[in-house]
């Protein structure tokens, strides 16, 4: 079970200071290896050893200051209705405005735990003036200083506290779960409806763990799986269809409690930044990816078109390129069983378990052949292998030095791996440990 923290309030109280503590907290232990830096407005967290999801609503405000309001109300609206827990930050230099109100108005009402942050308390005047926020009418309030992080452990102890305790699988959610995301209008639910149309393997249908999504219980190639549709949810009538951010916080969910994510690019808007978003999201989560780039009928083509957009979706998510990338139709029904049977396969990649001995005969004449450069006169030996029993691929290399072992060696032995097991769409780890 996802949990979503959501961080609301207007326009600069320091909602995406706080949201960036978080993030890089997080993504310097796991993501230092990437070196991937977009720019994002929701991400992973942990703290206390519980992850969560983090979203910084502020991110998703377009338009000049007259519709903020009407746009911050909606947001806060959807995150009643979609995190687990809130937090309200507002700022003490500007104490209570009228949209500060607002706000408070629209919590109040919510049967979410709600967590007032009294950002840009760094002194004790400040803290003083702080007392003024209970006049909103949410109780206690936690004062923090995002910039330097004083105030914020006290704050996510009682976050973490709060959130829901992590469900027990069901039997049902043992099926291998592909999850269909992507932006609004892409094509998500018209890909599921012509699978489902076409085919009468279905089973049942049976309401998702992904709050209001459904699971569909599809047969294909003698395999059997659930296919989540994110796209096909009931709409609060106060959301506009296109509002990325509901869609943003219904892949987070259907992402986090998905195998493989089927992302679906609208060909006519091409591989754009919010897309982007969501495939790190996935890999981040390291999760099977295939991408289906859709409405490929209604591009103009040339000779080379169709190797164009995937060179150019390959280079926007380097150093992750071996993902599978199929192009089709829904509405032509072009290439959509390929695109089921691609994620089939990233699946059985995905749950792959290689024999110890098998690893080793693979890794330990190519590191022979191939050793680490010496560093400071050192020499790295590497002397085992093992994959490790994770629910993704990550393996253990053994070493005298492991301190010595570069990113880019790092690298190597993973292009080598992948192409001698077949990996593709699959995020692996290779960690070097001392023997």
């Amino acid at each position: 079970m996802s949990t979503i923290v959501a961080i609301v309030g207007r326009p600069n109280v320091g909602k995406s200071t706080f949201f960036n503590r978080l993030v890089q907290r997080r993504e310097a232990i796991v993501d230092a290896v990437s070196g991937v830096t977009r720019d994002r407005h929701y991400g992973k967290t942990d703290w206390n050893g519980r992850e969560f999801t983090v979203i910084d609503t502020g991110g998703y405000v377009v338009g000049s200051d007259d519709i903020f309001e009407a746009e911050i109300d909606k947001q806060v609206e959807l995150a009643i209705d979609e995190a687990d827990a809130i937090i309200f930050m507002v700022d003490v230099e500007h104490g209570i405005t009228g949209m500060d109100e607002e706000v408070a108005n629209l919590l109040r009402r919510s049967k979410k735990p709600i967590f007032l942050a009294v950002n840009k308390v760094d002194n004790n005047k400040r803290a003083a003036d702080a007392v003024e926020f209970y006049n909103l009418g949410l109780g206690d309030f936690y004062t923090i200083a995002a910039t330097n992080g004083s105030g914020t452990g006290d704050l996510l102890d009682a976050v973490v506290e709060a959130l829901p305790e992590k469900e027990e699988e069901s039997e049902e959610d043992e099926l291998p779960r592909f999850a269909v995301v992507g932006r609004p209008n892409a094509g998500k639910s018209s890909f599921i409806n012509a699978l489902i149309g076409e085919e009468r393997y279905i089973v049942t249908n049976i309401a998702g763990t992904t709050r209001d999504a459904m699971d569909t219980k599809y047969n294909r190639y003698g395999f059997e799986f659930n296919l989540v549709d994110t796209a096909g949810i009931r709409r609060k009538a106060k959301v506009k269809e296109d509002l990325e951010f509901y869609s943003v916080m219904r892949s987070v969910r259907a992402i986090e409690h998905a195998d493989v994510v089927l992302l679906v690019v609208d060909a006519t808007r091409g591989f754009d930044g919010q897309v982007q978003n969501i495939f790190w999201l996935a890999e981040r989560n390291r999760k099977g990816i295939v991408i289906l780039v859709n409405k490929w009928d209604l591009v103009e083509k040339k000779t080379n078109t169709m190797k164009e957009f995937e060179k150019h979706i390959r280079k926007q998510i380097e150093p992750f390129t071996d993902v599978p990338i199929v192009f089709i139709s829904v509405l032509e029904k072009q290439r959509i069983f390929k695109a089921i049977e691609t994620a089939v396969k990233v699946y059985e990649s995905k749950t792959k378990r290689i024999k110890t001995s098998e690893l080793n005969e693979f890794f330990l004449p190519l590191v022979e052949a191939f050793p680490p450069p010496a560093i400071k006169g050192k020499y790295v030996k590497i002397k085992y292998c093992m994959q490790l029993p994770t629910p993704q691929p990550q393996f253990a290399l053994f070493c005298n030095l492991p301190q010595y072992l570069k990113e880019g060696y790092r690298r190597f032995l993973e292009n080598k791996l992948r192409a001698a097991y077949d990996f593709s769409g699959v995020p692996i780890s290779i960690y070097f440990r001392k023997k």
